[in-house]
């Protein structure tokens, strides 16, 4: 099935639904910030910056509701490019959200991506450390695109998107095809969530790029742990196609609770390549490797955290020095 078939399917699926009733409704917004800031030493030997304050990310944006069921949200991404600016101005989100009725939700514009988002949420420490599909390019956290989100029963969520595939910072597909994909979200408990993404991105001088991942979590009041894997085939990155390249990998964190808005967590990621025909080793041998990463976060008030953590990442290839470092972190937000 084709782009265009498919989003021909997505409108007549909205339009057999009747829209919620409209109460009396006040329109309203709501402006919000993030920042993300840290100080570091690095112990990696010979590196040439061994300590420094950052400001990695600063978000700005403005939520707006037109009624109880249509609302807009646009957020800036402010941080670092690869042209070598260290303050450069991205719109990361520009989105109109539409509910449709209760089973039924959605979303077009410059939209976040659904792949790694409940992964994240229940890490928690995403101004610490990315999350492992985030953290290892295996999409990008908003594209372009069109999604809907189908509650299909209480446990069960379902959602169908089609992306340009290039991410929020290159919006214009080079070759006019789109990222499609889709994501099961259920509750085995209330405790207890799975999660199954899968998607797909054609080339139009080699095979298609495919990238899946699973993921499991359990939360309770003071303790939550989570699971996950994924892998990409025919791709260096989520965008990067090269056919027989594959990549894939897996992560394992837990967080303890304890008194006085204190919390404790460990981490351990592993990221691996594949060895193509007529080579001798991974293609991304120099790269691939494994972290531990293990820290504490105070949580001083509401909006604002701070996170003492130290990491490792030891590489597969002996010729590369491992790297550790000790950041301390803090996230403020409204």
């Amino acid at each position: 099935m084709n782009t265009n078939n498919i989003l021909f399917a997505l409108i007549l699926i909205l339009f057999s639904y009747n829209l919620f009733s409209q109460d009396e409704f006040e329109p309203n917004g709501s402006p919000h910030f993030k920042v993300f800031w840290n100080y570091h030493n690095d112990f990696t030997e010979s590196v040439t910056k061994s300590s420094a304050f950052e400001l990695k990310r600063v978000y700005l944006g403005y939520k707006y509701n037109f009624s109880k069921n249509i609302s807009t949200i646009i957020t800036y991404d402010i941080g670092s490019n690869s042209g070598g600016s260290e303050y450069t101005a991205y719109v990361k989100i520009a989105q109109l959200d539409w509910k449709l009725n209760p089973k039924l939700k959605l979303s077009l514009g410059l939209i976040g991506n659904k792949q790694f988002n409940d992964q994240e949420r229940l890490w928690g420490y995403r101004y610490t450390y990315k999350g492992f599909l985030n953290e290892n390019k295996f999409g990008a956290s908003a594209d372009l695109g069109f999604n809907s989100e189908f509650t299909i029963n209480p446990r069960l969520k379902m959602n169908l998107f089609v992306f340009n595939g290039e991410g929020y910072k290159s919006l214009q597909d080079d070759n006019g095809y789109q990222r499609i994909g889709t994501n099961f979200i259920y509750n085995l408990s209330s405790k207890i969530t799975g999660k199954i993404y899968l998607d797909s991105h054609p080339s139009k001088d080699a095979k298609a790029i495919t990238n899946s991942s699973i993921f499991l979590g359990y939360k309770e009041t003071n303790f939550r742990v989570g699971a996950e894997y994924g892998k990409i085939k025919n791709g260096r990155t989520y965008k990067n196609g090269d056919d027989g390249h594959n990549r894939d990998g897996y992560s394992i964190f837990a967080t303890q609770s304890l008194k006085n808005n204190f919390e404790i967590y460990a981490r351990y990621d592993s990221i691996g390549s594949n060895i193509p025909s007529n080579q001798s080793k991974p293609w991304n041998y120099n790269n691939d490797g494994s972290l531990v990463m293990f820290g504490t976060q105070y949580k001083a008030n509401e909006g604002v955290k701070f996170n003492l953590n130290f990491r490792m990442f030891n590489y597969k290839s002996h010729l590369i020095k491992d790297k550790s470092a000790i950041y301390l972190n803090a996230e403020f937000k409204i």
